[in-house]
């Protein structure tokens, strides 16, 4: 597969398979502001993955079905759902809580 290979390792257990991403994000916040343009009071910021981001675009922006965009990133079906589930919730809290959200570039 072509593209960019992306994978964390959270504790011990099974690692996890690497994501094939077909970009490397760059790291990039979104901060809210008022209606006059000034920032909002600063909160603890929503964290969103490489892969959480590929997932989205994948089924949100290329309407990928999640059988096809979890081929292209090389994993489960159910992966993909639980990597897009994650996302959504942590894109409505950053909205309704008005909190920053980063995209993380960094592999770890």
């Amino acid at each position: 597969m072509k593209g960019w290979g992306w994978k964390w390792r959270k504790g011990p257990g099974r690692p996890p398979k690497p994501r094939f991403l077909s970009f490397r994000p760059r790291g990039i916040i979104f901060v809210p502001q008022s209606s006059d343009g000034n920032p909002l009071p600063p909160k603890e910021p929503v964290t969103l993955t490489p892969d959480e981001v590929e997932a989205l675009r994948l089924v949100y922006i290329e309407g990928l079905t999640q059988e096809k965009a979890a081929e292209k990133m090389g994993i489960s079906r159910g992966t993909l759902w639980r990597t897009v589930d994650s996302a959504r919730r942590k894109i409505v809290l950053a909205v309704v809580e008005e909190r920053p959200i980063v995209i993380s570039s960094t592999i770890s």
